[in-house]
């Protein structure tokens, strides 16, 4: 099973907004999900949002990421952002079903 768009969303967010390369904010955000009883294949926007702002900026903070309280709720006021990026145009999804 793929991981869930509100997944993929967070962990390239948190690598833009932090000094974490894309293992490590991969990595970083599958062990916060885990902990906070969640699976990255099914993982919501709105679920993400609570993550962020109740788990996840510790978790920063014992990796040293500066400001992790500042970054996490700046991610969570811009989860919106995820059911926008999911939704894909009919063209896109045509060309696709075609080839």
């Amino acid at each position: 099973m793929a991981d869930s768009v509100a997944f993929e969303w967070l962990c390239r967010e948190l690598e833009a907004a932090t000094s974490l390369g894309q293992p490590e904010a991969r990595g970083t955000v599958r062990i916060t999900l885990r902990e906070a009883g969640l699976k990255p294949a099914t993982v919501t926007p709105e679920q993400v949002s609570v993550v962020l702002r109740r788990v996840l900026p510790g978790e920063l903070g014992s990796l040293g990421v500066q400001d992790a309280e500042s970054v996490c709720e700046g991610l969570a006021t811009r989860t919106r952002e995820i059911v926008a990026s999911s939704v894909e145009a009919p063209e896109a999804m045509f060309d696709r079903l075609a080839g």
